[in-house]
């Protein structure tokens, strides 16, 4: 029985379903299993290296020795020498963009500074004396 990586290998897909790139990020899941997959993400494919993200130094450190495994799984998965390399990345958590509590900030009034000062250069910031 021929596996799947093989199969689309072989096949005559759309240049987008048969990339190179596509493929090896597809398999990823796979070739590390459900638990590492969880953590990690398949980003890119350049010149053969894999650039997988991870969540922290401490991921990259724990899956650096498992990094010839995976290569053999991702190898079996892809049924070719497609990926040579594997470099984990640590990158930050990502925030979602926040909507903005209002289109423009509300108006400061110069009676609503407490302080003396900031109140006289914030009157003359604006032109009034």
């Amino acid at each position: 029985m021929e596996r799947a990586g093989r199969l689309v290998g072989k096949m005559n897909l759309p240049p987008q379903l048969a990339d190179a790139e596509t493929r090896a990020r597809a398999a990823w899941p796979v070739a590390a299993g459900k638990k590492v997959a969880k953590y990690t993400k398949a980003t890119a494919l350049v010149r053969g290296t894999l650039l997988v993200e991870v969540g922290d130094a401490v991921w990259q450190k724990q899956l650096a020795p498992l990094r010839h495994f995976l290569l053999r799984n991702l190898k079996r998965e892809l049924g070719e020498g497609l990926v040579t390399e594997i470099d984990f990345r640590p990158t930050p958590a990502r925030r979602p963009p926040q909507p903005a509590a209002s289109a423009r900030p509300a108006p400061i009034h110069p009676d609503g500074i407490q302080d003396p000062v900031l109140a006289m250069l914030y009157r003359r910031s604006q032109g009034a004396a």
